[in-house]
């Protein structure tokens, strides 16, 4: 398919039927693409975009991103294979190696050198689904398996920063950023993917950003709804460390007016559409749409919609 500009998060949706739901009503409205993040405790997005994949016909559908720790990708591949199967040429796998205090506290997966990590996940991964077939001896992997069957799923990785998008130009199909300023995807990720794709020899990967959208006016209600959703992530160490490499340090998780916004669109529907055109070019291939909710999240999706489909055409 071709790929498309805007793409809607379906984070918030917790629950299996509302999210099968979700795309559905997604492809109703002209949406053209879904992404779901795999998250703790939550159900798995691989397999509610296969009941997904069963009830639509053209949408696109993502993963942004499955945790590559604690899934093996001789398993991922499988679950890959089959969405694919039931929605050819819809489907992106996202993937990257989460957190410490997720893989490590939650689930009690040790985890060492998450690049490094992710490098030999995503080879295995490469050759298991676009040649069907991997042989391949690493300091985290020891893989040699045969499948007989091959799907040309386009393979992208989470990045945060700079190494991480050079991993993805070397070897990648994309990169999804998540909560990245704008101007630190333009002046430090885009430019580090390009320069490693450039001495890998390939064209230069997608480059997915992540746009948190508050559905308001009112810039004191989106600085009331964002804060405690950027907070959440301010407080991981991996998150921290970006914000500051992107000249917004956080102390303790405490976000400033001044990265709210630069991180989060927000305004009547006129003012969300021009903002995020705009957010499109110098680097950035596509926008990752995730609405926080303000008040009526039915309604706020509503709109949103439309001006991701008035953005798509």
């Amino acid at each position: 398919m071709d790929l498309p500009r805007v793409g809607l998060d379906l984070t918030e949706k917790l629950r299996v039927p509302e999210a099968v739901d979700a795309i559905v009503r997604a492809e109703a409205r002209g949406v053209p693409m879904v992404w779901s993040t795999i998250r703790r405790g939550a159900p798995d997005a691989m397999t509610f975009f296969a009941a997904g994949a069963v009830r639509t016909s053209r949408i696109g559908l993502g993963t942004a991103v499955v945790p590559t720790y604690p899934r093996h990708p001789a398993a991922l591949a499988s679950q890959a294979l089959a969405v694919e199967q039931l929605a050819p040429g819809r489907f992106r796998l996202g993937i990257g190696p989460s957190h410490r205090p997720v893989i490590e506290n939650s689930l009690g997966i040790p985890m060492d050198r998450p690049l490094a990590h992710l490098r030999e996940y995503l080879i295995v991964l490469r050759a298991l689904l676009w040649e069907g077939a991997v042989d391949f001896e690493g300091r985290y992997f020891s893989v040699h398996l045969e499948t007989g069957q091959t799907a040309q799923v386009p393979i992208y990785i989470s990045a945060l920063r700079a190494n991480a998008y050079r991993l993805a130009g070397e070897l990648a199909d994309g990169a999804i950023s998540w909560m990245c300023p704008a101007d630190y995807l333009r002046e430090t990720a885009a430019p580090a993917m390009a320069e490693a794709a450039q001495a890998a020899g390939r064209a230069t990967p997608r480059l997915v950003a992540h746009v948190p959208v508050a559905m308001t006016s009112d810039r004191a209600q989106m600085l009331e709804v964002a804060r405690p959703r950027v907070g959440g992530y301010a407080r991981l160490p991996f998150y921290a460390a970006m914000f500051a490499d992107a000249g917004f340090p956080v102390e303790g998780g405490v976000v400033s007016d001044d990265l709210l916004d630069h991180l989060v669109v927000w305004g009547d529907e006129g003012r969300v559409q021009e903002r995020l055109a705009g957010l499109l070019g110098d680097g950035i291939d596509e926008l990752l749409v995730m609405a926080i909710p303000v008040s009526d999240l039915a309604q706020e999706e509503e709109r949103l919609s439309r001006v991701l489909v008035a953005l798509a055409n």
